[in-house]
C-alpha cells in the first residue's frame, strides 16, 4: 500500500474564519487521510476557534479523513492542564500527545504522539508503545540513518514531516509580543499579522529562524520531496505536511502524485518551487548536515 499523507495542526493564529475555511478547502479537496486539529503553540487563541471546531470537524469526518485532536505543546498553567487532561481524557477525538506529562491522561487509551515529543531511538519508541502510542510522529531534526533504524522493527506507525517550517522550540515567554515591547498577558495578538510567522535575522542580515508567538521554527521550508520514495521503501508507512499560508491543497496533490509514481522528484520539486511563493525548501536534518541546507537526494 503507497504510504499516506496527513496534514499537521496550524501552528500559526490565523484569523478564526481563515482557519475554518482552509480546514473547510482540505476536506473537500485536498488528497489527505489524516488531519491534526487544535492549538499547539498558544492556549491563548483557543477560545477563538473553539466556536468553529465542531463544524471544521464535521466536514472533515464527512469528507471521510480521520480527525485527531492536538494538544499544547507546552503547559504554562493549572487551567490549561485542566482543558487538556479534559481534551485527552475525551472518547470524542484520538488525541494527539506534544507534552509528554499529558501520557497518564489518556487513561491507558491509544494516543498518537507528536513531533515535540524526543523519539530518538528503539528503546524510547518500544516504551512509548507499551504505555498506548501507535502512531509517533518522528522529531524533525532525525537523520535517514535513525529513522530506518527505528523503522525495521516498529511497534507502531512512524510519520515524517515532509514539509513545513520545522518546530524547532517552546517557551513560555512570547518573542512575538516583545518583539513589538508588549509582554505576554498583553499581547494583543501581534502573531496574528504574520500568517507565516516574522522572520529573524543574524547580525548580518542573513534570515535564520522565524517566531510565531511562544514558538520558534525553521525559516527554511522543510522538504522531503526527493527522499519519500526511499524513506516509504524502509517502512515509514506516513508523511506529514505542516500547513503554510500558502497553497496546501496543491502542495498535498504534489506529495500525493510523486507517492503514486505520477510525477518524477525532479518534476514534483519543479511544482513545489511554483506553489511556495519563495519559501527557501531545506532537508539537511535527513541528511546529518546543518538543517537549513538543502541537499540532492543520496548526497
Amino acid at each position: 500500500m503507497s504510504a499516506r499523507l496527513s496534514l499537521g495542526p496550524v501552528f500559526f493564529n490565523w484569523a478564526p474564519e481563515a482557519w475554518r475555511d482552509f480546514y473547510f478547502r482540505v476536506a473537500d479537496e485536498a488528497p489527505v487521510d489524516a488531519v491534526y486539529v487544535g492549538e499547539v503553540v498558544c492556549a491563548k487563541r483557543s477560545p477563538f476557534l473553539a466556536p468553529l471546531l465542531e463544524s471544521v470537524v464535521d466536514r472533515l469526518r464527512n469528507a471521510g479523513k480521520q480527525v485527531i485532536l492536538s494538544s499544547l505543546a507546552l503547559i504554562g498553567n493549572e487551567r490549561e492542564a485542566a482543558a487538556m487532561v479534559e481534551a485527552t481524557g475525551s472518547e470524542d477525538f484520538p488525541v494527539e500527545i506534544n507534552d509528554i506529562g499529558l501520557i497518564p491522561a489518556t487513561a491507558e487509551r491509544p494516543f498518537h504522539l507528536g513531533p515535540f515529543i524526543n523519539v530518538y531511538n528503539e528503546s524510547t519508541l518500544s516504551y512509548l508503545a507499551k504505555r498506548g502510542a501507535c502512531r509517533v510522529c518522528l522529531p524533525p531534526e532525525l537523520p535517514a540513518s535513525s529513522i530506518v533504524g527505528m523503522a525495521k522493527n516498529a511497534p507502531v506507525e512512524l510519520e515524517v514531516v515532509a514539509f513545513g517550517r520545522l518546530p524547532l522550540a517552546i517557551s513560555a515567554r512570547c518573542f512575538h509580543a516583545r518583539s513589538e515591547d508588549l509582554h505576554k498577558d498583553g499581547c494583543q495578538f501581534v502573531c496574528g499579522r504574520d500568517p507565516n510567522g516574522i522572520t529573524v535575522q543574524t547580525l548580518d542580515d542573513e534570515p535564520f529562524l522565524v517566531i510565531n508567538g511562544m514558538q520558534t521554527l525553521s525559516y527554511t521550508c522543510c522538504n522531503l520531496i526527493d527522499e519519500i520514495d526511499t524513506l516509504a521503501a524502509a517502512g515509514i508507512g506516513r508523511f506529514r505536511l505542516l500547513p503554510l499560508a500558502i497553497d496546501m491543497v496543491a502542495v498535498a496533490q504534489v506529495f500525493r502524485d510523486r507517492l503514486d509514481g505520477r510525477l518524477s522528484a525532479e518534476d514534483a520539486l519543479g511544482r513545489l518551487h511554483m506553489l511556495s511563493n519563495g519559501l527557501i525548501f531545506s532537508n539537511g536534518f535527513l541528511h546529518g548536515k546543518e538543517g537549513r541546507r538543502f541537499l540532492p537526494s543520496g548526497a
